[in-house]
Parts: structure tokens; sequence; C-alpha cells
């Protein structure tokens, strides 16, 4: 589960995926659990819901939040590992699927995680902080100044990546960029008071980046894609919530591929992708990026 989502998100998931008694499931971002006990009072006692998160302190969350429901099998694992998913499964194949890419109000909201800007805190930025994976400030400690502004460009489509970068290098030959409030006062200095964003801090995408950059979101994502309709049964449906566009045109472009040119092995089930309304929007910032996208395999 990630960002809050809007009522509107989460009944047309809910729609889309129709979950039934009996089904087996993957909730591959279970994150604090809250798709998953909807699904979970779907399938009933009879079904299979595997629960994944590469974040250990969510999957404890989720594992406290669904220990009424026996269907509920806890797997931490990155939703790309689908051949281990399978397994905790008994095998079976998936009647759905979801994916909900967004990091968790729980996340953001612990400055000792480094996702957020709000309050200070070390910039680490790991899913998974058991990986032994480079944390944020090991990236901007070791990467030279292209690295970071093609970083910046790639995962945060920030305009201003390479004055932002040179920065970083400036600043660093002082002292190391390890903060959050260090990192977002140095991109606020960078970028022109005018140029500043109307609706979002102006190291809004500095951050994504470089959190997109530590977790190898988009290459788990691109697996994910790649792999997912073979685990797939007849009439199995798969929704993908994303929350900005690199990921969006991923799952776009990857189901669109699936549903043409000879393969038709899934039907888009969203010509559009759902988002959220603006009153729910202004009830819920988070979820203002949100699209939801979903298929459904053929056979």
């Amino acid at each position: 589960m990630s960002t809050g989502h809007t009522p509107v998100l989460l009944q047309e998931t809910l729609r889309l995926l129709s979950p039934a008694p009996g089904e087996v499931f993957l909730d591959g971002t279970a994150g604090a659990g809250g798709h998953a006990e909807e699904i979970a009072l779907r399938i009933g006692p009879d079904g299979i819901l595997v629960c994944a998160d590469g974040d250990a302190s969510m999957l404890a969350l989720a594992a406290e939040r669904l220990r009424a429901f026996p269907c509920a099998r806890l797997v931490h694992a990155d939703f790309s590992d689908l051949e281990s998913l399978r397994e905790a499964a008994d095998g079976r194949r998936f009647d759905g699927m979801l994916l909900d890419l967004g990091i968790s109000s729980v996340q953001l909201d612990d400055p000792s995680r480094g996702f957020s800007f709000r309050e200070d805190g070390p910039l680490d930025m790991r899913r998974n902080q058991e990986s032994g994976t480079p944390a944020a400030r090991d990236i901007l400690r070791r990467a030279n100044e292209k690295e970071l502004a093609d970083i910046f460009f790639r995962f945060g489509e920030e305009r201003f990546s390479r004055r932002i970068a040179r920065a970083i290098a400036e600043s660093r030959r002082k002292e190391p960029v390890e903060r959050t409030m260090q990192l977002a006062n140095l991109v606020k200095r960078s970028i022109p008071r005018k140029a500043w964003p109307r609706d979002i801090h102006p190291a809004t995408r500095v951050f994504q980046a470089l959190r997109i950059a530590v977790n190898d979101e988009l290459g788990s994502l691109a697996a994910f894609l790649d792999g997912f309709a073979q685990h797939l049964a007849e009439g199995g449906r798969t929704a993908v919530i994303s929350f900005h566009s690199l990921e969006d045109r991923l799952v776009k472009t990857a189901f669109r591929e699936q549903s043409a040119g000879g393969k038709e092995l899934l039907t888009v089930l969203t010509r559009r992708p759902v988002v959220p309304g603006a009153e729910e929007t202004m009830t819920n910032p988070r979820a203002r990026s949100a699209k939801l996208r979903a298929a459904r395999r053929n056979g």
C-alpha cells in the first residue's frame, strides 16, 4: 500500500481485479497491508494471498494487519522475483496481481529513512535496508558530476539537472552531502526562484530520481512486466498503480505490446488510466499523480 489512496482508486482497483472466494492473488507491494486486507476479505479463507515487500519493516506492519487472515502468506522479496512468489502460492498461477508503486506514508514520514525533505534525516532511501546496496548519500559521494546530472534528468526529468549536479560537486568538496535538508537546500539554491514548480517542492524531482536509482525501481518494474503474464491463470487480472510518467510509460507499453501484434496474450482493461478526481486530490495531495492501469490474460 502506498501513499494514501483515494476511494476512487481503491474501488476501481478492486473492481478491475475482481477478487473472488478461493482465488490466488499476489500483492507485490504489500506495504502496511491496506490493499491486501481488502483482497483477503474477498478471497476468504480458501484463497491464497501472497504478500511481498522488499522492506522488512513494512512487511511487519502488514503481518500485524493480516494476522486474522489465514490466506495471507508474507514474503520478504521484491515483486520482480516472480518465481519465488509463485512458489509461495504452492506453484499455482495467480488469478490476480497488484502493484502499488508509491512510497508509503509510513516510509515518507520516518525521517530516518531519508525519503522526504519535510524533516531532516540521513540520505538513505533504501527500501531494503538489509540489502547492503549503496544508499543515496553513497551515490552523492561517489558519482561524478555528469553521472549525477544523468540520474536527475533520466529518473527525475529535472531540467536543471546540470546546475544541481554542479552545486553538489562544489558543496561536497567542503563537506559530504549526507542529510535530506542539506540536499533540499542545495537544490533550491540551484534552481532560479521564478522556475520553481507551483505545486511541488523544488527538490521533489531530485529526491524521486535518487530514490529510483538507489532501489533500481525501473529495473524491477521492467523485469516484472517482462514475465508477469506467464504467471497469470487464464482470465487472471493485473493492476498497476504508478506515480510518475516513467513508470506509467513502462506499464502502458508492456500492456499494449502483449495485447497486439499477433500475441494478444492480454486484454487491456483500461483504455485510459484511472486517476483521482480534483476533489480527492485536494483532500489527499499525495495521490495527485497516481495512475491505475489493468489488463487481463486471455488464455
